[in-house]
């Protein structure tokens, strides 16, 4: 199972795995309080794609497609992910104000479709 939250969101047992899946830190945020078994930014939207998009709803359709083909060039992280999904609840953590149009939704929606 997969699930989304933001990082500045209260820390819960039911998150299971949590993996933050941003390229860049987040702000305010201290490594040693933000509870995480993982910083993947690998599987993050490689610099220029995030500059590219700049929380622009209007692109969003055409940033994931250019994510999901970054992605996959990333098997193993991805791969990593999948594996713990399947074994667990994982949730992905974020930055991002939007909870809808960030990275972390984009992820989840591409990591679901490979569990097909």
């Amino acid at each position: 199972m997969i699930a989304l939250k933001r990082i500045y969101d209260e820390e819960s047992r039911s998150d299971g795995f949590r993996v933050l899946v941003d390229r860049l830190w987040p702000r305010g945020i201290k490594k040693e309080d933000a509870g995480l078994d993982l910083w993947l930014k690998e599987v993050a939207p490689s610099s220029e794609l995030r500059k590219w998009y700049g929380h622009d709803t209007s692109k969003w359709d055409e940033f994931k497609e250019r994510y999901f083909e970054e992605l996959k060039g990333h098997e193993e992280e991805v791969g990593e992910l999948l594996s713990k999904a399947d074994g667990g609840r994982v949730t992905l953590l974020y930055a991002a104000k939007d909870r809808e149009h960030n990275n972390a939704a984009a992820l989840e929606e591409y990591l679901k479709k490979e569990m097909v």
